[in-house]
């Protein structure tokens, strides 16, 4: 069993909302396994329905004129009772069954039973639908195993994470052997990653060969889903999924779009890096013109870095033998672009949902550029010996017009801090949360008008 963040927010929302949940996220990354768990520890009674498996249950809602139509036609299809007040209805695979979006509001407003939903390519098959039922069902989107429920997984216990969230919080150095292991940890996450699979395989066995197995058949059955679900665009979405990897491992790790074609334009294949966005495969990262609030507004479309969603996956598609060099820390290795892309898809799980990278030629690069406590966060990767050597961030922090107060290197080497400079070993980025607005209040004075 794997410990997962996403347990503690679905129990806390049956517990405060009367809606259903829609659990969104790329294939493989253990929506159904939470799902069952949390069922079947707080329901009396658990109903299942997977519109892959049962094709046929689509026709419930597909006619259905009312709800009562719908719970009858539930009733006769699970052959089993419906307890009111004591049964989860989980529906599974719901991109198959679009229906089941604009009929949740009629069975949320029956109040008979409790819903919960999911599938793959949601964010793509929502995109398509014409209304979500706002006020009667929440959508969260689920990611792969962030570093520290990796941590967890592979048996890390609770005092030494709390002495690692200490030295985050309080900026100060974490213990030498502690230190030590933590990268060790981190370097076998860089090679197993986050899909929990392929987390169960090494917690069973300690082969990587088979992780890699099962990395290769999730990346075929990623490749399935684009050829399945977008005919029109299929080719085109394969060939920049393909090139991940190697446009990454490049000097720039930028995305260059004439990788695809030479004759290929940034505009002929946004919408096909905005599917893989939506589906949860790829992570995008945009260019900033300036670092200043809001970023949004510097943003350049056609600059731009695609990281994979589990830098696991994108391990297993470099050469064989990377594995045993990144283990065992081999510095004549380039891991920038692996450093960089676990940086990516933990900030990315963090709420940090837009990111983006600074480029000028009169500035240099900095690897990324967020929004953080009302501020310009900048963070810089270094996976080498010289993580203290960084051009374009200290011409960043030294430029009054940005007026930058804070920023960090995240590196190999312990805790430490130099004027505005953060330099934290790149596993301490796990404490490294946006936290999300859920209540503005303010209250209109009109005395005196």
């Amino acid at each position: 069993m794997l410990k997962r963040k996403i347990s503690n927010y679905i129990e806390h929302f049956y517990k405060v909302n009367k809606g259903a949940l829609l659990i969104t996220g790329a294939r493989q990354i253990g929506k159904t396994y939470s799902i069952r768990h949390f069922a079947k520890s707080n329901f009396k009674n658990f109903i299942e329905i997977n519109f892959v498996e049962s094709p046929e249950a689509v026709g419930i809602f597909s006619s259905a004129k009312s709800y009562n139509d719908i719970l009858l036609r539930l009733s006769a299809f699970v052959e089993k009772p419906l307890i009111k007040g004591e049964t989860l209805i989980f529906f599974d695979e719901v991109q198959l069954c679009p229906d089941i979006v604009t009929a949740i509001k009629f069975l949320v407003e029956d109040n008979s039973y409790r819903y919960i939903l999911s599938g793959s390519l949601l964010g793509v098959e929502l995109n398509n639908l014409r209304s979500v039922p706002v006020g009667y069902m929440d959508i969260k989107e689920m990611h792969p195993l962030d570093l520290e429920e990796f941590m967890w997984a592979v048996g890390v216990n609770d005092d030494v994470i709390n002495s690692l969230r200490n030295a985050w919080n309080n900026k100060i150095k974490v213990d030498d052997f502690v230190h030590n292991k933590m990268m060790e940890i981190f370097r076998l996450y860089l090679i197993i990653g986050g899909m929990p699979a392929a987390v169960m395989s090494y917690k069973e066995n300690n082969n990587l060969q088979d992780v890699m197995s099962i990395q290769r058949e999730i990346i075929r059955l990623y490749r399935k889903d684009i050829s399945q679900y977008d005919e029109k665009r299929q080719l085109k979405i394969k060939d920049v999924f393909d090139l991940i990897p190697s446009e990454l491992n490049s000097k720039s790790k930028r995305f260059f779009i004439k990788s695809l074609s030479a004759k290929a334009r940034a505009e002929m294949y946004e919408d096909e890096f905005l599917w893989l966005k939506d589906a949860g495969v790829g992570i995008p990262v945009y260019n900033v013109v300036e670092p200043k609030i809001p970023l949004k507004l510097s943003q350049s479309r056609n600059l731009f870095k695609l990281f994979s969603n589990d830098v696991g996956l994108l391990a297993c598609q470099y050469s064989n033998g990377i594995q045993l060099k990144i283990l065992s820390g081999d510095d004549k290795i380039n891991f920038g672009a692996i450093y960089e892309n676990v940086v990516a898809q933990e900030l990315y799980s963090h709420n940090f949902t837009e990111l983006y990278y600074y480029n000028s030629k009169k500035m240099g690069e900095v690897d990324f550029i967020v929004e953080f406590n009302g501020e310009v966060f900048p963070i810089e990767v270094k996976s080498g010996k010289d993580y203290d050597r960084h051009r374009a961030l200290n011409n960043i922090l030294d430029c009054i017009d940005y007026n930058i107060p804070n920023s960090i290197v995240l590196c190999n080497d312990n805790l430490s801090i130099k004027g505005n400079i953060i330099y934290a070993p790149i596993y301490l980025m796990m404490f490294l949360y946006k936290e999300q607005t859920t209540n503005i209040q303010f209250n209109l004075d009109l005395s005196g008008l």
